[in-house]
């Protein structure tokens, strides 16, 4: 299967660069607060998390920061992310981040080792919709009944137009990579469901976002 390295998550002409190897995204500091207190609410209050295309890493920093009673475990395709996780994880010297994972969301196989929870920020959209069918399967392989799927970025939803911003957004996606775009909430709802999860519960977010949470049956 291709390799997503290529195609997923790579830094945009916005992000910089410490003398660490730390990258910064803009958009994380707009939008990890608003994520995070959907995620005290759905978390459990123990565990793994795994963290899926973990970019830059300063997610996972700030979620490990804010909720010191679970492990979060990131990951990204991208040996560069690899690298600024790892400075992140050094610089902040949070105790419950793990070492990241190469991870590929549509690899054939994964780590195994069971999850709590799953997170995936700003993905799907970004990547092929294989990268999407490897997330949802392999979430549904690692995740027990009742545990979350989290998924956070723009969607399309059927009968409702996209907002002047997300369609600017999906065109200039699709620019770049014909293989990329915002995805139908409903097509990835009907993933989940082959996949064993139940409706997914769908948050407004700030700038047109949605949280949307999957739990295994």
């Amino acid at each position: 299967m291709t390799n997503a390295t290529s195609t997923l998550w790579t830094p945009g002409p916005e992000w910089t660069q410490a003398n660490d190897q730390r990258l910064f995204a803009p958009a994380t500091q707009r939008n990890r607060d608003a994520i995070l207190d959907v995620l005290r609410g759905i978390l459990p209050r123990q565990g793994l998390v795994l963290e899926i295309a973990s970019g830059s890493g300063e997610h996972a920093i700030h979620f490990a920061q804010a909720l010191p009673y679970l492990v979060f475990q990131p990951s990204d395709p991208s040996p560069e992310a690899l690298t600024s996780i790892a400075a992140w994880t050094q610089s902040s010297g949070a105790g419950n981040v793990r070492p990241p994972l190469l991870i590929d969301a549509m690899a054939e196989t994964w780590p195994r080792e069971a999850a709590e929870a799953i997170l995936c920020i700003n993905m799907i959209h970004i990547a092929p919709w294989a990268a999407t069918q490897g997330l949802i399967r392999h979430a549904g392989l690692l995740l027990t009944s009742g545990a979350p799927l989290i998924l956070y970025g723009p969607f399309k939803r059927a009968g409702r137009p996209l907002e002047p911003g997300n369609a600017a957004f999906d065109a200039s996606l699709r620019e770049r990579n014909a293989a990329w775009g915002l995805r139908e909430l409903d097509e990835v709802a009907a993933l989940a469901a082959e996949a064993g999860f139940d409706e997914p519960d769908v948050i407004e977010m700030p700038a047109n976002n949605l949280s949307v949470v999957f739990r295994k049956r």
